[in-house]
């Protein structure tokens, strides 16, 4: 894909997180403290399934809710990046001083990543995928994954088949039928997803839901395949 093309495909929902959404983006994951220890577990998880990565590219990184996590392993090289700086500050400003030092930062798009071919083990991606509607603009997202990472990819993402979902497409169609706008948030049937993954070059390694038939998000373990 030509870099053209990368510098294209804009996510509207990116352009909210100011300085003070972000500062609410991280209250907001703070008071779910239930699921936030739920949607950790989900991801040492799919790092463990991942073979626990050596170097891990947090993207999106948001306020850092995952990089206690990510930075328990003390030989583990961190890098985190978001497309907004304001979470990034954030980020820097709530997490713990000793966790915040080991991640160096980056500002950047996920779909133009600013590091070279093959550059970490893994790439960490959380709460990204979801938000992405198109099927070419998730295809192009991980090709962008496949040539940065060397190895694996954790990513996170609403699939179907469960009760969450059943719920959301009721709403999803109460929405369209009071001509509501979309709130940038998708399901993917997994088998789409899939297929996906394998035509961006990556082989499945795995899966781990969230709370199995009950809610909708799935952390995908990918493993890159030679090009």
């Amino acid at each position: 894909m030509s870099d053209e093309h990368k510098q294209a495909i804009h996510l509207p929902f990116s352009d909210k997180y100011t300085d003070s959404h972000s500062q609410e983006y991280f209250q907001k994951h703070d008071r779910k403290k239930l699921s936030d220890r739920l949607e950790h577990r989900m991801a040492a998880r799919a790092l463990a399934l991942a073979g626990n990565p050596s170097s891990v590219l947090d993207l999106p990184c948001g306020t850092g809710r995952f990089w206690s996590l990510l930075a328990e392993q003390p030989q583990r090289q961190l890098l985190a990046a978001d497309y907004s700086q304001a979470m990034l500050d954030v980020a820097g400003k709530v997490r713990p001083p000793e966790v915040v030092k080991r991640f160096r930062l980056l500002q950047c798009s996920a779909f133009e990543i600013s590091l070279p071919d093959a550059h970490v083990d893994c790439i960490f991606s959380i709460r990204l995928m979801h938000h992405i509607g198109d099927s070419a603009h998730r295809v192009a997202l991980l090709r962008e994954f496949h040539r940065v990472t060397r190895d694996t990819v954790v990513l996170s993402l609403w699939v179907d088949r469960n009760y969450k979902a059943w719920r959301r497409r009721r709403l999803e169609a109460s929405r369209r039928r009071a001509g509501e706008a979309s709130d940038n948030r998708f399901i993917v049937p997994r088998q789409q997803f899939e297929r996906e993954c394998r035509e961006a070059g990556f082989a499945i390694v795995g899966h781990v839901d969230f709370l199995p038939y009950l809610f909708m998000w799935r952390a995908y373990v990918l493993r890159k395949l030679p090009a």
